[in-house]
């Protein structure tokens, strides 16, 4: 059998149709009308309408009246939250999360690498009246955040440059290289420390929760900068790395009883 003759056997037109559109509006913010996906994916009215109503019936995307277009719906992400592992990394991680909160009188947040970017599925509020959070669902590009940053740090090579593929909009080959080289010197240190590329006075402080030998997840402080007795940025980066270490062992102590 020919490498053609497989790709033919293994297609699944109708399903193909339906993951075209789920990807596609994945990539955008803004609600898309029918023929704009029409045209985007190069298809018939015919081919997408009733891949569209399914899709919408199911869930999966759902219609912006005041647009006129359709949105992605969080089923997806709901999904991927109920696998086991997922799951339990989050029951394990949350109480370790507000302790740390409480600890530094800061917010913090859990993230994972999702098709080469970096998404929170978990976070907790400052235990104080000010703080600094994002929302579950929040992604960014792996390059433009500092958990991406961590979570890419502690993979092996091959994995690595499977990531690097996803990079959307791709790396030139010197942005590239100055990308591994930080993210060797994060595997260094243990930790990432760098001022937030989007909130002025918020230093992102972010350590890898191992899991197997690889970073499972990123728990994520955005240090809010305060007038008055706080925590420094140091003290904080070591506790957020020993917070992130403790639901590491957890982790392993879950996996060893399955």
């Amino acid at each position: 059998m020919t490498s053609e003759e497989d790709d033919r056997r293994y297609r699944a037109p109708a399903l193909e149709k339906g993951l075209d559109i789920l990807e596609l509006l994945a990539t955008t913010s803004s609600p898309m009308t029918l023929t704009a996906i029409v045209n985007q994916l190069a298809r018939s009215h015919g081919e997408l309408f009733r891949m569209v109503q399914v899709l919408e019936f199911r869930g999966y995307i759902e219609q912006d009246l005041s647009a006129d277009g359709y949105l992605l719906t969080d089923r997806l992400f709901s999904l991927g939250m109920q696998r086991p592992k997922t799951h339990s990394l989050v029951e394990v991680a949350l109480p370790v999360m507000r302790q740390l909160s409480q600890e530094i009188g800061q917010s913090c947040h859990l993230a994972l690498h999702t098709l080469g970017e970096m998404v929170v599925v978990a976070r907790m509020e400052s235990s104080e009246q000010l703080g600094f959070s994002v929302r579950v669902g929040y992604r960014r590009p792996l390059v433009k955040a500092a958990s991406g940053a961590v979570l890419y740090a502690f993979q092996p090579e091959d994995v690595r440059r499977r990531w690097e593929k996803m990079l959307d909009p791709p790396l030139s080959q010197q942005e590239l290289a100055d990308w591994r080289a930080h993210a060797d010197e994060i595997r260094k240190r243990q930790v990432e420390l760098t001022p937030s590329r989007f909130v002025a006075g918020v230093t992102d402080i972010s350590a890898p929760v191992m899991r197997g030998g690889v970073a499972a997840a990123a728990l994520t402080v955005p240090f809010l900068e305060k007038l008055g007795p706080q925590v420094s940025r140091e003290e904080a980066a070591d506790r957020v790395r020993a917070a992130a270490a403790s639901i590491a062992d957890q982790l392993l102590e879950s996996d060893s009883r399955i």
